[in-house]
């Protein structure tokens, strides 16, 4: 039997949520193809061969990217099951299941697939048995890459100094203690999360090292979940392959906790920590329940900064409660803590996203701003009060675009963003973009923007 495993978007990394998989379908004989849409065309002759289609969509783009592929998906193939996993699956199932899908799978996912295909394999009938959602505890294998595209094919790390250097891309954990309104990962994990083993995730940087890769992203949602278990991991990589670089993602709330931590991060190889400040106004911070304050941020630029770690802090500053003068704020805020070229464009324009079954919507105030689930946004749509502020969001945007396809410097860009925010006669207390510090040596990033619980960009959805 023939299952094609098809991926739409996955922040530029080779997609661990095809490899996963795989390795399940493959240990059980099953033929299995794989096709990322991020970087190959849709293969007519994969599609045709195949059983059962299964499509992962872990967040809004690649859900959008997805839903844009169904129809000549079927064309092709009408006769095979279709199924769609990951985080955003069980949240647009109404949808997803008018479209043809025959199975959504959220959460642990794996298992679930296999029970799927082999129902398939014996020629029962194909009604969905497997649970919606499922968090239980269950096996990792090694990811199996075989038939994906090389890394260089993939977004790469750029150091700041020296050449872009190969990137690899791994899961350490899955899910999430924390319960942040706005995240996607709540509605299917609800506050748990689950350890992927420390040899399985060795396994794959093994293999991913002997592919090429010279740097590792750790995807998990938050890396210090699990503090201990990331420890001794990083230590263990590092011991392995000293030469190798890594990056993770962390709560501001977690950094703070485990400031201890830093120094070992840096002494193992990580080059930056990602960590999603969002905003600077504590009432919008409460709102979305973020765990910290503007004063922790700060605090965390400055422990960062002691450990030698770059910070890469990532921001969705419109909101339904966004001001033009808390926006101004905001600008004047990241210049003066010197993170004006560390933030990457794309973050100065983002809009909050509101998909469905969020936790905003439980807000009292949310029947004020949030109009009715949108099928081809796949997201509740909302305007800010002040229309002044939407029309800033768009030329916000207009200028990173613009900017970034001219390959503009952040500085510039933000430069940019500043005047448009601050035209003349508005009060703004923080000095000009053009009194910034002296421009230091480039901050370590990844070659593709991160990005979460945001709007996408039109040309990330069109360049399907």
């Amino acid at each position: 039997m023939h299952v094609l495993l098809i991926s739409t978007y996955e922040l530029g990394r080779q997609p661990f949520g095809l490899a996963e998989p795989a390795a399940w379908l493959r240990k059980s004989g099953f033929e299995v193809a794989c096709l990322d849409l991020a970087v190959e065309g849709l293969d007519e002759a994969r599609v045709r061969a195949a059983d059962l289609i299964a499509v992962h969509i872990p967040m809004h783009t690649a859900t959008r990217i997805a839903l844009a592929a169904i129809d000549r998906i079927r064309t092709w193939n009408s006769r095979a099951h279709l199924c769609f996993y990951g985080l955003y699956a069980p949240v647009n199932a109404e949808l997803l299941r008018a479209r043809g899908a025959g199975t959504l799978l959220g959460g642990e996912f794996e298992a679930g697939l296999l029970d799927l295909a082999e129902r398939l394999r014996r020629g029962e009938p194909v009604g969905q048995r497997e649970a919606l959602v499922s968090v239980a505890r269950q096996e990792f294998l090694v990811p199996d890459r075989t038939g994906l595209p090389p890394l260089i094919r993939y977004a790469s790390l750029l150091p700041g100094e020296g050449p872009p250097r190969t990137a690899g891309y791994v899961e350490a954990s899955r899910g999430c203690k924390h319960l942040c309104r706005h995240c996607p990962v709540v509605p299917v994990y609800g506050g748990r999360f689950r350890i992927v083993p420390r040899e399985i995730v060795l396994a794959d940087v093994r293999q991913q090292v002997a592919a090429g890769a010279e740097h590792i992203t750790f995807g998990d949602p938050d890396f210090l979940n699990g503090p201990t278990h990331a420890t001794e991991l990083v230590e263990a990589m590092h011991r392995e392959f000293p030469l190798v670089s890594y990056d993770v993602t962390v709560k501001v709330e977690h950094l703070l906790q485990h400031a201890g931590l830093l120094p070992v991060l840096r002494r193992t190889g990580c080059l930056f920590v990602t960590s999603a400040f969002e905003t600077n106004d504590d009432l919008i911070l409460a709102r979305l329940e973020k765990g910290h304050t503007r004063a922790d941020a700060e605090r965390v630029v400055a422990l960062c900064a002691d450990a030698g770690l770059d910070l890469a802090p990532t921001f969705v500053p419109f909101t339904p409660w966004t001001t033009l003068a808390g926006y101004r704020d905001l600008l004047a805020w990241i210049a003066a803590l010197g993170l004006a070229e560390r933030v990457p464009p794309v973050q100065l324009g983002l809009r909050l996203l509101i998909p469905g079954g969020s936790r905003l919507l439980e807000l009292p105030e949310a029947g004020g701003f949030a109009r009715p689930f949108d099928p081809g946004a796949l997201a509740h749509p909302w305007s800010s009060p002040d229309p002044a502020v939407d029309r800033l969001a768009a030329k916000v945007m207009r200028i990173v675009e613009e900017g970034e396809k001219g390959a503009v410097s952040r500085r510039a860009i933000f430069t940019a963003v500043w005047t448009a925010a601050c035209p003349a006669g508005a009060t703004a207390t923080p000095p000009p973009p053009l009194l910034l510090p002296p421009a230091g040596r480039p901050s370590p990033r990844m070659s593709e923007s991160w990005f979460c619980c945001a709007e996408p960009t039109q040309e990330q959805v069109a360049a399907f």
